[in-house]
């Protein structure tokens, strides 16, 4: 299988991504022939490679003309858009449903519906080209399946058409919803909506570097000037090696627990919330009972084990606990991936379990089922049900063991 591993150290934005891509031997003049097909003029594409902070990079660039108008498209506009170019199918339905994810956002962020979302700068040139783009590249460059690292989105506030917006943007904080988040003291937008859109609906999995055999590597560049690290993103792609289906199915997890005996309810919740943004894998509680009969929590986190400075600075710090035990066990797990379906209500990203390449186990999410619920007024079963119908459907030859 070919795998193309997004290694987001720096953010992700629409033309960090297709530069990467280029850098990775896509070629420029076979993307200007395919993007042609859709019919929108008034643009020009360049890839000039640079050196941004000391490193060789591609800088993919969407230069608009100076005369050509600039609409607010709906979502019907840039579904008639890709449905009429001349495209692979599979390119018209990954660029739709990143371009259907995305005006979920935006519609969830502004507190409207997904017809009523005019695109603002999504439904500009250079986001269509991006977009697009970035679905055209991968099928060019015969990528199976995308894999991610975990995204930093950086701090601070970014200006945008309705003002000054925290970091990150609101729609990008939707969209990143379920996905793990690095930490990274840049103060700046490092992860645009645009980017967010196209990774988080195309990757199958967020972590480290699966095990792969790398051909070729590309780096593309963003505009803005890092303070602590180059405005890079990196990919990384390759075919996935004989030992990926034994290290994505077990590894090291520590477990840290911490006896709490004078904690109320907001403050365990809030321990809770500090630790998963900080990178814990789970975190978990259990009433106990302690000496003189006392009821009491005992919190428990596994995280990883490089994390355990961290894991440990944020108990002391926010609990009363005078100690904290830990080990480090071994973990056998499932083989996780993210799918996305189309359904009437939305798309809806399915979790598969595999175990030694067989599917094991297959869930739609959660938050994805009962936002459409919610939107379309329509019960979570029945949401659910539906995803996991067409998901089967599009899988009928790989029955559960």
């Amino acid at each position: 299988m070919r795998i193309a591993y997004f290694d987001c150290f720096s953010g992700a934005s629409g033309d960090m991504i297709l530069g990467s891509l280029l850098d990775a031997g896509l070629d420029l003049d076979v993307l200007r022939s395919d993007l042609a097909c859709l019919g929108v003029g008034g643009y020009s594409l360049d890839a000039p490679r640079i050196r941004k902070q000391g490193f060789a990079a591609t800088q993919f660039e969407v230069r608009i003309e100076a005369a050509t108008d600039k609409p607010h498209r709906h979502l019907k506009h840039i579904r008639e858009i890709v449905e009429n170019g001349r495209l692979p199918e599979t390119v018209r339905q990954r660029a739709m449903a990143i371009f259907t994810r995305l005006a979920e956002a935006e519609a969830d962020a502004h507190g409207t519906t997904i017809e009523k979302v005019h695109f603002h700068e999504v439904g500009a040139i250079d986001s269509i080209v991006d977009i697009v783009g970035a679905c055209v590249a991968l099928a060019r460059l015969g990528i199976e399946e995308v894999r991610c690292s975990p995204i930093p989105t950086g701090s601070g506030t970014v200006e945008c058409e309705h003002g000054t917006m925290p970091v990150p943007a609101p729609a990008t904080a939707r969209l990143l919803k379920g996905v793990p988040l690095a930490a990274c003291e840049e103060m700046s937008e490092l992860t645009t909506p645009t980017g967010a859109a196209i990774l988080t609906t195309l990757a199958r999995s967020f972590g480290s570097v699966p095990s792969m055999v790398i051909d070729r590597v590309g780096v593309g560049a963003g505009k803005r000037e890092g303070k602590t690290r180059p405005n890079i993103l990196r990919v990384l792609i390759g075919e996935a090696s004989a030992a990926g289906t034994a290290s994505d199915e077990s590894d090291e997890v520590l477990v840290l627990e911490a006896n709490l005996d004078d904690a109320t309810g907001e403050i365990v919740g809030h321990v809770y919330d500090r630790l998963f943004a900080a990178g814990a894998l789970d975190v978990y509680s259990t009433p106990v009972y302690m000496k003189k009969n006392r009821p009491a929590t005992l919190l428990t986190v596994l995280a990883p084990p490089a994390l355990r400075e961290t894991m440990e600075g944020i108990i002391f710090a926010e609990t009363t606990t005078f100690g904290i035990r830990s080990h480090v066990a071994s973990r056998h797990k499932l083989a996780r991936t993210f799918e996305t379906v189309e359904t009437g209500f939305g798309p809806v990203r399915i979790k598969v379990g595999r175990r030694q390449g067989r599917i094991v186990a297959a869930s739609p999410e959660f938050e994805d089922c009962r936002e459409a619920a919610a939107r379309t007024s329509r019960p979570l079963r029945e949401v659910m049900g539906l995803a996991m119908r067409i998901w089967w459907s599009k899988n009928a030859d790989s029955e559960p063991v």
